[in-house]
């Protein structure tokens, strides 16, 4: 089977086609015919090597994928040869809380990713992706979407009349917004480009802030709430805007840390303190929110945000692409 690596070396120019031969499932394994993979910022820190610089290479990368079983292994009964089905992108975090255990079997991190023709994974590691999305839409749910999910839903408990800050308009950040409109909470949206905030617009923001032109987007949130904050914050950007997302934010309000896209640094925790803000640190989530989630999609016929989709042999055009930050939603791949 054909496979993208990383290898010799880190750098989107060390990302490289190679044969492998076809896996066969084990015990208690499904056989996937890979169909479509979606990127994550994730994958492009981790091909760059910043995600983990001491990772063992060649690694194929992504952990986002969907695709159709086309083997069994023996015992192996949870669904039949056809089904279409995505990965986890912890194959051992099937329900309850992260733990050590768990964290370690993050897809294209200690083990192989998913940016290849076939791959084998745990049966009870895959679910079925809602009907009514093409392969290339189904490829973006389990790391943006569940996570999206997690830092709303799952550890935020949205309620229908909450306000929800949202940054950027990457596969997380859109996903929120959806999720958001479908709970019935009002939606605050920044990015640098009001091109991007005009589709936001489009697709349920109700409020939209471009963050180059008002570096102090905290104080407008809060201006925008009547004084008050929002009630949630999906805070991708990481040390670089947690001040502002402080401030934003209400008095016992939460914040969902998911991201580091404007690097690492430090802040000040003493507002966390003093005005009660939650912050939970959101790492995807488990088998359980991702079935949870897919009954909500399926409910509410809601299809993800694609920008682009590339060929499988302009792989590494989509992670330049990626890497460019002129993506509106998901990146994807199709692979067969």
């Amino acid at each position: 089977m054909k496979v993208y690596e990383i290898r010799d070396g880190f750098g989107i120019e060390s990302l490289a086609l190679a044969t492998r031969p076809d896996p066969k499932p084990g015990p208690g394994q499904v056989l996937l015919r890979i169909r479509a993979c979606s990127l994550n910022y994730r994958d492009l820190l981790l091909v760059k090597g910043v995600y983990n610089p001491k990772m063992n290479l060649p690694r194929i990368p992504c952990s986002d994928a969907v695709g159709e079983i086309v083997a069994l292994g023996e015992g192996a009964k949870r669904y039949p040869v056809g089904t279409r089905v995505a990965g986890l992108f912890m194959p051992g975090w099937l329900e309850g809380d992260l733990n050590d255990a768990k964290a370690k079997t993050a897809l294209a991190g200690s083990v192989d990713g998913l940016l290849s023709e076939y791959a084998v994974l745990p049966e009870e590691s895959v679910v079925v992706v809602p009907e009514h999305l093409t392969d290339e839409e189904a490829a973006t749910l389990p790391c943006a979407a569940v996570t999206a999910w997690n830092g709303l839903v799952e550890a935020g408990r949205v309620r229908p009349g909450e306000t929800v800050l949202v940054q950027g308009t990457g596969g997380v950040s859109l996903f929120a917004l959806q999720f958001a409109h479908l709970a019935g909470a009002s939606v605050l949206l920044t990015s640098s480009s009001d091109e991007k905030l005009t589709r936001a617009r489009q697709l349920g923001a109700k409020e939209t802030i471009n963050y180059r032109t008002n570096p102090e987007w905290g104080e407008t949130v809060r201006k925008m709430t009547q004084g008050r904050g929002v009630d949630h914050v999906i805070e991708v950007g990481g040390a670089g805007t947690l001040a502002q997302s402080l401030r934003a934010v209400r008095t016992g309000g939460h914040i969902a840390l998911i991201g580091v896209l404007s690097g690492y640094g430090q802040f000040n925790p003493l507002p966390i303190l003093m005005k009660g803000v939650r912050v939970t640190g959101i790492y995807v989530g488990s088998g359980t929110m991702f079935e949870a989630m897919n009954r909500a999609i399926r409910l509410h016929q809601l299809r993800p945000v694609v920008d682009r989709v590339f060929p499988f042999e302009q792989a590494v055009e989509a992670f330049r692409y990626m890497e460019s930050a002129a993506h509106f939603g998901k990146i994807v791949i199709r692979v067969a």
